[in-house]
């Protein structure tokens, strides 16, 4: 894997977005199992989650640090792979996964979505 992979991420089958994953042992492991479609629920008014469970995806680099607006991190504390789209100020442990560029706002207004990960040709 290069130094970043570009990701297309597919919301709803229609939004499409494109984030550039980090080389990590756990972007490592997402990329092996792409293409991959998950259900991401809202949770904290912040941010997309999908819980694989604690130990669900290996770390390499997770530590307490802050995020912004855009972020795809893995929380493993519950092996929770998020889409951060709302700022809080709040520092947490995570492994940071990658970041998607454009404009995440709409997230807000989403209970629930079907998300599909593949690697960008």
């Amino acid at each position: 894997m290069n130094q970043k992979t570009l990701v297309e991420i597919i919301v709803y089958n229609e939004t499409k977005l494109t984030a550039q994953f980090v080389d990590n042992a756990t972007t490592r492991e997402l990329i092996t199992r792409m293409p991959f479609t998950i259900k991401m629920d809202n949770l904290y008014s912040r941010e997309m989650c999908h819980r694989y469970g604690h130990g669900g995806l290996p770390v390499d680099d997770a530590k307490n640090r802050g995020y912004q607006i855009g972020d795809i991190s893995y929380w493993p504390p519950m092996g929770s792979l998020v889409f951060l789209y709302e700022q809080n100020g709040e520092v947490f442990e995570q492994q940071p996964i990658g970041h998607i560029d454009s404009d995440v706002s709409f997230f807000s207004g989403v209970k629930s979505a079907e998300v599909t990960f593949q690697v960008k040709d």
